[in-house]
């Protein structure tokens, strides 16, 4: 398998399964435009969002997030680690696990974002019933 050929599936399969969170050194604005469009957009949409951040994303931060996170999960036997390494090393933002990894982090800032707006909603409507002095 070439890095061009890298499916999609296989890449978001591979980047289910690695090591990388939020708390990560990464672009989080930019992060957000593809939350965004997961949100609301369409597919096509998604794919132009993920392909237009992916590579500033690598070049401020993702970069060592990424191959920290492959390398690791090829030292794990996971499978399709080591074509995913090729993958990022010969296609660095421009590979398809790269961007696996950043819809990956979208999704989960999205995640984060509703659970966070759900949270204050509901203290919202909670907090006539505190004593100013409280608040």
């Amino acid at each position: 398998m070439t890095p061009q050929t890298f499916p999609k599936a296989r890449a978001d399969a591979l980047v289910a399964q690695l090591d990388v969170d939020l708390n990560a050194p990464i672009c989080y604005a930019c992060l957000s435009i593809v939350s965004f469009a997961l949100e609301e957009g369409t597919p096509p949409q998604i794919t132009g969002a993920t392909i237009r951040v992916t590579q500033d994303m690598w070049h401020e931060g993702l970069a060592e997030v990424a191959l920290r996170a492959v390398r690791r999960a090829r030292d794990q036997g996971v499978p399709d680690a080591d074509a995913a390494l090729v993958d990022l090393e010969e296609r660095a933002g421009r590979s398809a696990i790269a961007r696996a990894v950043v819809r990956r982090l979208a999704a989960e800032l999205l995640r984060h974002t509703r659970a966070e707006m759900r949270l204050r909603a509901l203290a919202r409507d909670r907090l006539r019933l505190a004593p100013p002095e409280l608040n």
